[in-house]
């Protein structure tokens, strides 16, 4: 009697078990049949709402939406010169459903801070484009040229001050480089991004900024601000009057560039999906005109020229660092 009731019971939890683990395979079959993507993507953006990694990233995501059955939410995770964000990607699940942009500060952070990404934590799909740096002063400053400007941070070092991102981040190395290049000193201000920088500049915090040429572009065409030169190897397509560094006599090349990233472990095939899909919408004439609008330069490549690109960037920017006296986490 015992014995035949505690055999149904068994029979019964058995037969539960096989029901249960049934629903879990068919599940789990469902969901591994499930087109990607099925949820969700997410953009994580590295710096902070308004600047301009922010507003070419949401560019990117409404322009890439329009290919997709499903939204791509942009979120901002900012700090540590731009290393936050790249880290909160690199440490997501390599599902494909969390997607990052990032620019050149990625290439001097793991340099400066010990707890930054190193290039290889992460996985580039993408290039989006250059993003060159210029000089711009208040017009009430009295500086009027690039040579003016040298001219007043000689004779009084350290009396003006730049407002740029924190060390690592890409304005603050082109104010080094400046400082390097043109024999002087400045009081380098570090600000959490280019929006910040950009209300400090405006409001007298600060004399002068190492800028992309789009932050300031109306300001300068408005008489706020004199964008003194451009720290590229041709002029800016914003700013055709506005001569180059090397112009001016001074051999400096800086600035940006922003890339689309993912976590290392991707499947595959969703790999493969994502870079297509950024690609298709990167050479999309009406996703160019509208960067162009917005002053980016747009010049797209694969994931393998991007990897080369940015590990030319690399060797050529780590030697630049170590003569600043910048390296102070990983070494070559």
């Amino acid at each position: 009697m015992h014995f035949t009731s505690r055999f149904r019971g068994s029979v019964a939890i058995m037969v539960l078990t096989v029901t249960t683990l049934t629903m879990i395979l068919g599940a789990c079959d469902r969901q591994a049949e499930e087109p990607f993507p099925s949820n969700p993507i997410t953009l994580v953006v590295n710096w902070p709402a308004g600047g301009g990694m922010d507003r070419i990233g949401r560019v990117i995501a409404e322009y890439a939406r329009r290919r997709l059955d499903v939204p791509i939410a942009v979120i901002n995770v900012s700090g540590a010169g731009g290393a936050s964000g790249v880290r909160h990607v690199a440490d997501s699940d390599p599902d494909g459903y969390t997607v990052g942009i990032l620019g050149a500060s990625l290439v001097a952070s793991q340099y400066i801070n010990p707890n930054a990404n190193a290039i290889d934590d992460i996985d580039l799909i993408a290039l989006v484009g250059p993003d060159p740096a210029a000089l711009e002063v208040r017009s009430d400053s009295g500086i009027n040229s690039l040579a003016e400007y040298v001219q007043r941070a000689q004779s009084n070092p350290r009396s003006i001050k730049n407002g740029n991102d924190a060390p690592g981040g890409v304005s603050h190395i082109a104010a080094t480089l400046l400082e390097r290049s043109a024999n002087i000193e400045l009081t380098l201000v570090p600000y959490r991004g280019y929006a910040p920088t950009v209300a400090a500049i405006l409001s007298g915090e600060i004399q002068s900024s190492t800028l992309p040429v789009h932050q300031l572009i109306e300001q300068h065409k408005a008489g706020e601000v004199n964008i003194l030169g451009v720290m590229s190897e041709e002029r800016h397509f914003m700013a055709p009057d506005i001569p180059t560094f090397k112009e001016q006599g001074i051999d400096l090349v800086a600035g940006d560039w922003r890339a689309i990233f993912l976590p290392n472990g991707v499947p595959d095939d969703h790999r493969a999906f994502l870079e297509a899909l950024f690609l298709e919408t990167l050479n999309d004439p009406d996703f160019q005109a509208a960067a162009e609008q917005l002053s980016f330069f747009i010049t797209p490549m694969t994931a393998a020229d991007t990897k080369r690109f940015v590990e030319a960037f690399d060797q050529e920017l780590y030697p630049v660092l170590l003569e600043a006296g910048l390296v102070r986490a990983r070494h070559k």
